[in-house]
């Protein structure tokens, strides 16, 4: 298609102030006439103007005097008022004109349709507080908008700009973005398979040492894999791993400790590390819930061999759908990376070839000498990359990240220091020691004999519009799931779980995200006193 307009600038008879007089003056050229002649303009000045509204730099030799694009402004003209042609910007600038163009409506579209339904007034009873939610402005969609305008879509260069903050963010040498948590905790523990591991593989039948109340990706992938999970009891306050139960959970056969920072808190990562270091066994942590949590000063997630996140709306950041894995083990991150990527051997960036030099000069298997390496597969492996549009939005919420971990330890502390008092009912959270927690959610554990049931509780608030969640599932071994696993072949306990049983049939927890106010703490304190008010 010739382009006859669009791309060019015009000197044309020009309405600038006074609508009833014409001035001559440059003009870019956004769109081709329609059907009565008329053209989208934005008009054209000198750099002394630069005082009027948003501007674009006009690269130097286009125009015989430096210039500015006034990309705020735009006019709709007729051809007729067209003096003549002079110049053509490249495509380039051209393309900078109409992102501009376009960020600035996207910013109008944020303020009068997202801001007002954000700034809402809270009313007590009637808004619901949910547990958890995205937070967001005008960056996240300025920038899913320019990843959608580049519409390369795959993995891209959003992604590979969030692998590298986030790397950079934990202290990590290698972050590997994937679509999900779930498929983290997947490529995590599978990566464990890998024959290149050698004697340190896990082989089917080969036991993980793993906690029963959590979320159930963080066990899945042992037991479809053919390995065993072996679950130990928890601590009631600290709702992690009982640490006092690892000696008794080993056994010849295990060969990992793969375990979560439950809704935030930091296991006892000193014991259970130097549990790990002293058999030899390779530790995964489940860092899903607890992005920026610290333990003696160290982010968790980065003191085991494998770390995962969840990018899920109501985690600590979110890009709708998301997660990542990350380690310092070049040779854990070159399985992760095949896992993720189809099990491919190769490494090349998608859309490039033959970055090794290599593609066509080397033997695998027992493939002809020179077989393709783009298509030679050392694993059997996924897709579970992720789309550059959900990664853009990723790039600016890890800008927020720091703020939301504080709020969240900011929150959780509100909500402590106002149910203290209920000690007599309520076993509150407390932070494993050396901790500092970036807390999921806060959880609220009935103690023996009180006189109701964690139902009640949950029905109470969500009535009064505060939204609740057990922990997660419970105690995963009672779930359906595990009808046709059989205790002592397809998995492993440690005596009773009688703690993790307890949060089974007594927990229950509430947002602490960084879109509660003051105001909504406030009502669930208040709502809860009342609950329990109304008990005695």
């Amino acid at each position: 298609m010739s382009y006859n307009y669009s791309g060019k600038i015009f000197k044309i008879r020009f309405p600038f102030t006074d609508l009833s007089s014409e001035k001559a003056r440059p003009a870019l050229a956004l769109s081709e006439p329609d059907h009565f002649g008329d053209i989208q303009f934005v008009f054209i000045t000198t750099q002394k103007s630069r005082s009027f509204g948003q501007t674009l730099d006009i690269p130097d030799n286009i125009l015989p005097f430096s210039s500015l694009v006034h990309t705020d402004k735009l006019f709709l003209l007729n051809n007729r008022l067209i003096i003549k042609e002079l110049a053509h910007v490249s495509t380039d600038f051209f393309e900078s004109v109409l992102k501009k163009i376009i960020f600035n409506h996207v910013i109008c579209y944020y303020n009068n349709i997202h801001r007002p339904s954000q700034d809402q007034n809270f009313i007590q009873g009637i808004s619901r507080i949910p547990y958890g939610g995205r937070i967001y402005d005008e960056k996240e969609i300025l920038n899913l908008i320019d990843a959608s305008l580049e519409f390369w879509l795959t993995y891209g260069r959003y992604s590979e700009k969030f692998e590298k903050k986030l790397a950079e963010y934990l202290g990590v040498r290698y972050a590997l973005l994937v679509n999900s948590g779930s498929s983290a905790n997947l490529l995590a523990f599978m990566a464990l398979t890998s024959p290149l591991l050698q004697d340190r593989q896990i082989k089917c039948g080969d036991e993980v040492i793993t906690v029963a109340a959590g979320f159930p990706t963080t066990i899945a992938p042992v037991i479809q894999y053919g390995a065993v999970p072996v679950f130990a009891d928890i601590e009631l306050e600290t709702f992690n791993i009982d640490v006092s139960k690892l000696e008794d959970a080993f056994s010849s056969r295990t060969k990992a400790v793969m375990l979560a920072h439950t809704l935030g808190n930091p296991f006892d990562i000193q014991t259970i590390k130097a549990f790990c270091d002293k058999y030899g066994l390779w530790l995964i942590e489940d860092n899903c819930d607890a992005l920026g949590s610290t333990y003696d000063g160290r982010f968790t997630g980065t003191w085991g061999d494998i770390g995962t996140s969840s990018f899920y709306p109501p985690h600590h950041i979110t890009m709708g759908e998301g997660g990542s894995v990350y380690t310092n083990n070049q040779l854990l991150k070159n399985i992760i990376l095949s896992l993720r990527d189809w099990g491919r051997d190769c490494r090349c960036d998608s859309g490039k070839d033959d970055t090794c030099k290599k593609r066509f000069s080397g033997q695998f298997g027992t493939l002809p000498f020179g077989y393709d390496h783009k298509y030679v597969y050392s694993h059997f492996g996924y897709n579970m990359k992720v789309t550059d549009l959900q990664a853009a939005v990723g790039c600016a919420q890890m800008e927020k990240l720091p703020e939301f971990v504080r709020k969240r330890k900011e929150n959780f502390n509100f909500l402590y220091e106002g149910l203290q008092e209920l000690d007599k009912y309520f076993i509150l959270p407390e932070s494993t020691r050396k901790s500092d927690p970036s807390w999921f959610g806060f959880l609220i554990t009935l103690k023996d004999n009180v006189p109701f049931q964690r139902n009640e509780l949950a029905t109470y608030l969500e009535s009064h519009n505060i939204q609740t969640r057990n922990l997660f599932a419970g105690n995963i071994t009672r779930h359906p799931c595990f009808d046709n696993l059989q205790e002592g072949k397809d998995y492993r306990l440690v005596g009773t779980l009688k703690n993790t049983d307890k949060i089974m049939n007594d927990s229950l927890w509430v947002g602490v995200y960084p879109g509660m106010s003051q105001e909504k703490l406030g009502y669930m304190v208040k709502t809860i006193r009342e609950f329990v008010e109304g008990k005695k």
